[in-house]
Formats: structure tokens, sequence, C-alpha cells
């Protein structure tokens, strides 16, 4: 399972997740940060570096997942 970005993040957009980020899977998605959640490794970094605590483990937060796929144009 993939971490998620909540809608903590909009308005935020403190980028701190992306300088931590070891595979780049943190994109920009308008007015807040996405995670891609088929490259997403579980490695957690994002979440301790988050300074709005927005950053939750998928399960968490399934709607930040939906929101994560449509604003990448995945398939669910």
């Amino acid at each position: 399972m993939s971490y998620a970005i909540t809608s903590r993040c909009a308005g935020v957009r403190d980028g701190a997740c992306l300088d931590v980020c070891p595979i780049a899977c943190i994109h920009d998605a308008g007015d807040q940060f996405v995670i891609h959640p088929d490259e997403c490794i579980d490695c957690g970094a994002c979440a301790v570096a988050c300074p709005a605590q927005a950053i939750v483990e998928g399960h968490e937060a399934p709607g930040a997942l939906a929101y994560a796929r449509a604003a990448l144009h995945l398939t669910p």
C-alpha cells in the first residue's frame, strides 16, 4: 500500500516531501501534491518531512488515493 497526501496539503505546498522522496513519485496536481500510488515504495520519508502532517498510509485515506489516481489519470 502506498502513502497518500490528504487535503491538508491544499494551500500549503511546502515541498519538503518532494525533497526527501527517493524515487520522485510525488507530483504536482495543481492545488496540492499527490503521490503516484503505483510508484510509491512505502518508505515513509515524505510523511516524516511533511509540515502539515498531510501524508498518511493509503489505507487510512482511501479518498486521497482515489483523488491521486484521478489527478494522475490512472485507472482504478
